[in-house]
């Protein structure tokens, strides 16, 4: 007996697959698992960006408590945690807190010892699934899901399910736990000034599901489309749009589209105001674009070898988020700002802007008030760029033309 189970093992399971139909199927399986992940635990889930069929929300969590052993409550308090302490000594997995290398290669820790915090849980765990499997099965025995996963791969692949199974286990904690985490708030470029350090890690959200698109989430967190610009692609979207096809999917949200801008429209009213709010991550992406560096290549052309490098060095400085500047940065930026008067103009009028929205409890008179002044500040300060984007400004309308 022990002669015919040691034969089996060598071989390859039941499927006696080739090393190269092996790669295939663990590709297959740590995908699957990937969705599992980004559609039902991330965009579901966590930010109720879209509905899923009861047998699709079951499957995935079947499919996660075999592949990783999480729990769903865990999950989604520790990332809606991540969400509103961005950054902040509180974050349960910030690099600019804990070092690139503690998140990058330490994520899965950090996260189990968020997880088992119970205030976490009671505060941000809410409506999360609470059934008789829950309680019961998943959350009880999450342990359990793992070792059939074990059990199925020596199973059906031998000894190299064995390896299988070991990169099943690992894909999860390194991409999402590390990478994501990590890398996608220190590495990479940004679409939007979000006010934490999210970064989109390539334009190809294709490896680990579009969470590639670090940055745009953060931009729009309660998206189920992570793709902003038309040159990105957000794999989990695409499969949002197939289940949606099938009737398995309803999304619920999208980041809002690009602002309607009315032509020669003058007075600033409420629609204004509400489509200057909804869509102010791409005003300010249209500020830097438009104004900011505008005047910095008018200031580059005029000034000499010395304050050409000093404008250089501070280029991107000028649209940062001002909490992302560290003490050193800051210093870069403050000559700058005393040295070039144009730039240090439009500099505090993007400030001055993000102040129109950013004060708590403002009624929409006050927001209304607040944009008129400064559209007719920012008028009067004889600067083409910033005049320009003022005037495109009052043309932002909900309403198509």
């Amino acid at each position: 007996m022990i002669d015919v189970v040691l034969e089996f093992l060598s071989g390859g399971g039941v499927t006696r697959l080739s090393t190269a139909a092996l790669v295939i199927v663990g590709l297959v399986l740590t995908q699957v698992t990937i969705a599992a992940v980004t559609i039902y635990l991330h965009r579901h889930q966590a930010h109720r960006a879209l509905d899923l069929h009861p047998l699709v929300s079951h499957f995935f969590r079947f499919w996660l408590w075999m592949t990783t052993g999480m729990v769903t409550k865990e999950w989604v308090a520790v990332h809606r945690k991540h969400h509103a302490k961005c950054e902040t000594t509180q974050d349960p997995h910030s690099p600019r807190i804990l070092g690139i290398r503690t998140v990058l290669w330490r994520g899965a820790e950090l996260y189990q010892r968020e997880a088992a915090n119970d205030k976490t849980l009671a505060h941000y765990g809410h409506l999360t699934p609470d059934d008789w499997l829950e309680r019961r099965l998943y959350a009880r025995f999450p342990w359990l899901g793992v070792a059939l996963m074990l059990v199925l791969d020596i199973a059906l692949f031998g000894v190299a399910g064995l390896v299988l199974w070991a990169v099943q286990m690992l894909w999860i904690p390194f991409w999402a736990a590390g990478v994501i985490n990590g890398v996608g708030h220190w590495w990479g470029y940004r679409n939007y000034e979000t006010r934490d350090a999210a970064r989109n890690i390539t334009p190809l959200g294709i490896l680990i599901g579009g969470e590639e698109l670090h940055s745009n989430h953060h931009a729009f967190p309660s998206s189920a489309r992570f793709s902003s610009k038309w040159w990105e692609f957000d794999l989990g979207w695409t499969y949002i749009r197939l289940l949606a096809l099938l009737g398995l999917a309803q999304v619920k949200r999208v980041a809002p589209h690009r602002p309607v801008i009315v032509e020669r429209k003058e007075i600033i009213d409420l629609d204004t105001v509400r489509a200057v709010v909804l869509s102010r991550m791409y005003v300010m992406a249209s500020y830097a674009r438009e104004v900011i560096r505008p005047v910095l290549r008018e200031e580059r052309r005029e000034a000499d070898g010395s304050r050409r490098r000093l404008l250089r060095r501070a280029r991107g400085l000028l649209i940062r988020e001002a909490a992302l500047i560290d003490v050193a940065a800051r210093g870069r930026l403050e000559r700058v700002l005393e040295g070039f008067n144009k730039l240090r103009v439009v500099y505090q009028y993007r400030q001055q802007l993000q102040a129109v929205w950013a004060r708590q409890a403002i009624s929409q008179e006050q927001l209304l008030k607040g944009l008129q002044e400064w559209c007719q500040q920012a008028e009067a300060t004889g600067i083409t760029a910033l005049q320009e984007f003022s005037q495109r400004l009052r043309g932002y309308s909900l309403q198509p033309a």
